[in-house]
């Protein structure tokens, strides 16, 4: 894994977005008018309570579009100061649910990246080998190779999910809750493999949890998204250096950054519905 980083931009201006709502009848507004600039390697965490529009921007940022809806509904994203229209070969997904295929081995699974034409002819067969290699040893799974999904854990499985990602040498990481489904030990150390692997290899990361405790341990950044329709209520910088220490956690310091977070989520009702403190 490479230990320099690569620069990066990724920009929303003035995002709005609406869908159709049940009735037919007129729109429901998911997002209004939020604003993002991100210009460096980086976590970036981004926080909000359920259904306010995390994922959507999210999918922005990826450019991932769903079908019939125009996505945005006005504003622009950009990556590299170029607009973002559709899927980009920078910016990589990770969800909670892992989507592994049951019926191929771990390295079958990190490695089907490669099946698709667009990423089989950029990359020759000799090089998917040491990637795939390389990858695998760095989430701890080089003795799983010949695995099947059903023969690991949840945790496990998430780190083949993570693996898949990372084997493309994504630019940006987008993770969408993707330890919201764990438990807390195993969360817990898969947020101690995502904190290693980003120091020898550093990338723009932006994580969508609703956990205040893993935004404090992980994130460079905390942008905290209000209920729909979502406008941006708080944006600020962690500067204490990874790894976070138990104590750290519990210092003054770390109790205010939560606390101010929680002010921001219990605000209301559905504030208090979705967040999470994990310590």
């Amino acid at each position: 894994m490479s230990e320099t980083a690569s620069a990066v931009s990724v920009e929303l201006r003035n995002i709005v977005q609406e869908y159709p709502d049940k009735e037919g009848k007129g729109v429901v507004r998911i997002v209004d008018g939020v604003n993002i600039s991100l210009n460096q390697p980086g976590m970036v965490m981004l926080l909000g309570p359920s259904g306010c529009g995390k994922s959507t921007l999210l999918h922005m940022m990826g450019g991932v579009r769903p079908f019939g809806v125009p996505t945005p509904t006005s504003g622009d994203v950009l990556i590299d100061n170029i607009a973002c229209t559709e899927a980009h070969d920078d910016a990589v997904m990770v969800f909670q649910r892992y989507a592994n295929r049951p019926d191929l081995t771990v390295w079958d699974n990190v490695a089907f990246p490669f099946r698709l034409a667009h990423w089989r002819t950029r990359v020759p067969p000799s090089e998917v080998k040491k990637r795939v290699q390389d990858t695998l040893e760095a989430v701890g799974l080089s003795d799983k190779h010949k695995h099947l999904p059903s023969q690991l854990s949840g945790g496990q499985n998430q780190r083949v999910a993570l693996a898949r990602a990372l084997v493309l040498r994504p630019r940006i990481l987008l993770m969408d809750e993707p330890f919201g489904a764990l438990d807390a030990q195993t969360r817990a150390e898969m947020q101690t493999l995502l904190v290693d692997i980003y120091e020898k290899n550093p990338c723009l990361v932006v994580f969508v949890t609703h956990d205040v405790t893993e935004a404090l341990t992980l994130g460079d950044r905390v942008i905290v998204l209000s209920t729909q329709p979502a406008t941006i209520v708080d944006d600020f910088a962690i500067l204490e250096p990874r790894p976070r220490s138990l104590q750290w956690q519990r210092s003054t310091e770390a109790t205010r950054m939560g606390e101010r977070i929680l002010q921001h989520l219990h605000a209301t009702n559905a504030g208090r519905a979705s967040l999470r403190v994990s310590v």
